[in-house]
């Protein structure tokens, strides 16, 4: 059985091929409309997925030219992560058998492929094998690393990219003077598709590794949202997809996880750093006009939009850099609109990891950056 399908996004439309693949079904792809109808014409496929919204021509396009030029009553399938009710009813109309919505599992694609080709639902172990979501957008995560050759979780970091398929990770090695490169190096072999490395020849702070990792993701158009995160996992997997669902279901342009203690949470502080970072965030507070809680929070994630316009030059400072992305942000879109733009999301769990990079002395040092941020911005 062969199957045809197409969507603009490379990483999603990779993981469906190796799961149809491991069905042992036969694979053809196409990454636009018009890509799609000349392979269907070409290959006369027994079954097709279609996204919607693609370049060339739309996935309403190609189901016009299967049914109504090419008389074609193969199974069509829409999978898309568009869930507007006019949309879906106006693909029933034009012909097709399934609307899938993303996200969704990719064992439920090839049961609901198999239900369709009449196939028996027990001819493959396959669908019995934890195979992960498929994402509703493409998402670029930058992960800054220096000196990270001993505490890199590349096991948590791979269990991740198995299971939740439409993210794409680009470590940044920041100049680091151990072996953190030729780690890198090792784990990307065989995650090419959804792993890349950048490497800055010297080490220019967290800030640049971020400015970096983001301007480097950003050429990648099929990306919907960027966002960054500590090396250390301090904020797991699971917090961070909760702010990518914010943000796709909100008129928010940035997303902040905030290291907020409460009821139901699982926040562990060094208590010496949470008297001085009171004392910061206070500071923060006054300079932005913003009542942040913690601006400081290692995960964040933004449309292109703000990636576009707020990581152009470099930042003032080495680990304020957030302050200075708010600040930016105040100025671009205006003091009284901008807070209707961010959100600020408490997190379930955050632990402080040992070996972390900032230090008291560090911290100390803060104060008298952000003054310097004060009077730039």
């Amino acid at each position: 059985m062969t199957i045809l399908t197409a969507d603009d996004q490379p990483i999603i439309l990779k993981s469906i091929e190796q799961k149809l693949l491991q069905a042992d079904f036969k694979v053809i792809t196409a990454s636009d409309g018009k890509q799609a109808i000349w392979l269907f014409d070409k290959e006369q496929p027994d079954l097709a997925i279609l996204d919607i919204n693609m370049p060339e021509k739309s996935g309403f396009e190609v189901v016009k030219h299967i049914r109504e030029t090419r008389k074609s009553k193969i199974p069509i399938i829409v999978m898309s992560g568009n869930d507007e009710e006019n949309s879906i009813i106006d693909a029933f109309n034009l012909g097709i058998d399934d609307y899938i919505q993303k996200p969704v599992g990719l064992n439920e694609v090839v049961v609901r492929i198999k239900r369709l080709l009449k196939m028996p639902l027990n001819q493959n172990s396959c669908t019995n094998i934890e195979s992960g979501i498929l994402s509703k957008n493409g998402i670029g995560i930058v992960i800054p690393c220096y000196n990270e050759e001993n505490r890199l979780r590349t096991h948590e970091f791979a269990s991740f990219i198995r299971l939740n398929h439409g993210y794409h990770i680009c470590f940044v090695n920041d100049g680091s003077k151990d072996q953190t490169l030729q780690v890198l190096k090792d784990f990307q072999r065989g995650h090419e598709h959804t792993i890349s490395i950048y490497d800055c020849a010297k080490n220019g702070g967290k800030a640049e590794a971020v400015r970096q990792g983001i301007l480097f993701l950003l050429k990648d158009k099929t990306l919907d949202y960027i966002g960054f995160l500590d090396a250390d996992l301090s904020t797991n997997f699971e917090d961070f997809d909760d702010l990518t669902k914010t943000i796709s279901t909100s008129n928010f342009k940035i997303v902040s996880g905030s290291r907020i203690s409460r009821m139901g949470a699982d926040i562990i502080k060094q208590s010496s750093r949470g008297m001085i970072s009171k004392t910061i965030n206070y500071i923060i507070r006054k300079i932005l006009g913003m009542e942040f809680q913690d601006t400081q929070c290692g995960a964040k994630i933004m449309t292109r939009e703000i990636a576009e316009n707020m990581f152009n030059d470099p930042f003032l400072t080495r680990w304020l850099f957030d302050v200075e992305i708010f600040m930016r942000m105040r100025n671009f879109y205006g003091r009284q609109s901008v807070s209707k733009y961010i959100c600020e999301q408490p997190l379930k769990r955050w632990v402080h990891e040992d070996g972390s990079k900032l230090s008291m002395k560090d911290s100390l040092k803060i104060i008298g950056q952000l003054f310097k941020i004060m009077r730039k911005y």
